[in-house]
């Protein structure tokens, strides 16, 4: 098989984040002291496409940056942690996306993100990127974009056989739910499987129903993330719900957590191991992320989880 069809193909967001370290988050009207301030790459797209690229996974990233500083260093970024670049298109219209991004002591996160260019990646990107979609084996999509750009990346990868996976974060309640009729793997935490089931996230079993739920409108896979809980994996077919638990961590900064799990897995599974085995590594890695500042800069890569947590991979 050709290495484009062994490929991860990202149709998604890129943003500029700008995060502040600070005890607790201000009230309204009120200012607070920062304890550090630091600017990295991120976006839900580019996070999930470097993840799995330090994980040694092919991958090519389709995206949107305005012709700014932002958009300069972005790039640059990417193509430093082995993602292929090429059909990264610029826009004079807006500017590149922007997070801002505050981090109490307890490692909780607020944020604010101004989607810019990201508003572009219309279904005509898509078809303009069609050869590439269609000659990979997974495309990723997330919620930062036009929902109906993700809509016809998708459809082109179901035209083709390729493995549909989406990530519909930030939470929508909104969200065109007939979307899921071309997925493949659904992965949400219980926020976003709450806006999309409509059952309430109290607990475990509150997460069981709503997995079975996602199943029931289309996926093969719904994958729900737990934080400290662990995940859960409902199939298409099978009655029983597979509560995978993740190794506890003491979490200085949890922003980028969720992407670093969605890549992880996509590069477990394009190297061709269970979906089960791969949930179990992908949130033991996502569990590394969280004990580094930072979003991208965090993901741990490959040769370190070998030498460190060998056992982390599946």
């Amino acid at each position: 098989m050709s290495s484009e069809k062994q490929r991860i193909v990202v149709f998604g967001s890129i943003v500029q984040d700008l995060v502040s370290y600070t005890d607790r988050f201000p009230r309204p009207g009120e200012s607070v002291r920062g304890n550090t301030f630091k600017s990295g790459s991120g976006g839900k797209g580019a996070n999930q496409a470097v993840a799995a690229a330090r994980l040694g996974a092919n991958v090519a990233m389709i995206g949107m940056v305005g012709e700014d500083m932002f958009g300069d260093s972005n790039i640059k970024d990417l193509k430093e942690n082995g993602v292929d670049t090429n059909c990264i298109g610029r826009t004079n219209k807006t500017h590149t996306a922007t997070a801002l991004i505050t981090v109490n002591k307890e490692a909780e996160n607020c944020i604010v993100v101004t989607l810019g260019a990201n508003m572009e990646m219309s279904p005509k990107i898509a078809e303009t990127n069609s050869s590439i979609i269609e000659n990979s084996k997974i495309v990723m999509c997330q919620g930062e974009i036009d929902e109906k750009g993700n809509r016809k990346a998708f459809e082109i990868a179901r035209k083709n056989g390729v493995t549909t996976f989406l990530n519909p974060a930030p939470g929508d309640a909104n969200m065109d739910k007939s979307i899921l009729d071309l997925v493949d793997v659904i992965c949400t935490n219980e926020n976003e499987a709450e806006f999309i089931t409509g059952i309430p996230q109290n607990n475990v079993e509150d997460a069981e129903k709503a997995a079975r739920a996602m199943v029931e409108m289309g996926p093969k896979y719904a994958i729900i993330t737990l934080g400290s809980k662990g995940v859960l994996l409902a199939s298409k077919g099978v009655e029983n719900i597979d509560h995978i638990e993740v190794k506890k961590v003491e979490a200085i900064d949890t922003t980028g957590a969720g992407d670093c799990f969605c890549g992880s897995l996509a590069a477990h599974l394009i190297a061709g191991h269970s979906m089960s085995s791969s949930i179990r590594s992908a949130a033991n890695i996502a569990s590394l992320s969280v004990t580094r500042h930072g979003t991208q800069s965090s993901y741990w890569k490959i040769d370190e989880i070998r030498q460190k947590y060998p056992e982390f991979l599946p």
